[in-house]
Parts: structure tokens; C-alpha cells; sequence
């Protein structure tokens, strides 16, 4: 009998909803503290999930999620770079 794989469920620093680990947009807290975008889901450091929307992005940046979940103050410069990334996803 086949088991059925689990699929990994992570919460957005949005608008809280779990989602698929796939259907979501990793920030990372690298161990020199820089702040990048994961695509690849692997890489090592503290994440922090955010779905594939501008709605949770804005939602996320008014109520600090990202800072809270990464547990550092991010950069402007991050917010826009993920402003970019989903308007391109979105297209």
C-alpha cells in the first residue's frame, strides 16, 4: 500500500492563511544577516513565508510579520525587491 506523502503547510506573514509550501514565497534570514528571496526553498537560514499575492504582501509589511517572523527589522530595499518579484509572477 502507498502512503500518501505529507505535503509541508507554512503560514503567511500576511494574511495568516496555512498554504502549501509550493504555493509560497520564501524571505530568508541568511547567518550573516542578509535578507534574500528563497526560490529555491532550500537554502539555509530563518524563513518566513508569504503567498504569491501584493494583498499579503501589503498586509505583511503594515503588520510587521516579516520583521516578527525573521526576527530582524528588514530594509526597505527587501519590501520593494518583493513588490517586483510578485508583480512579475503576477503577469
Amino acid at each position: 500500500m502507498k502512503t500518501k506523502n505529507k505535503i509541508p503547510m507554512r503560514q503567511c506573514t500576511g494574511c495568516r492563511e496555512m498554504k502549501s509550501k509550493k504555493e509560497m514565497l520564501r524571505v530568508l534570514k541568511t547567518t550573516e544577516d542578509e535578507i534574500v528571496l528563497d526560490t529555491t526553498g532550500k537554502k539555509n537560514g530563518r524563513g518566513a513565508y508569504l503567498c504569491l499575492s501584493r494583498e499579503c504582501l501589503d498586509k505583511a509589511i503594515k503588520n510587521h510579520g516579516l520583521e516578527r517572523s525573521l526576527k530582524t527589522a528588514v530594509p526597505d530595499e527587501v519590501y520593494e525587491r518583493l513588490k517586483k518579484e510578485l508583480e512579475d509572477i503576477e503577469k
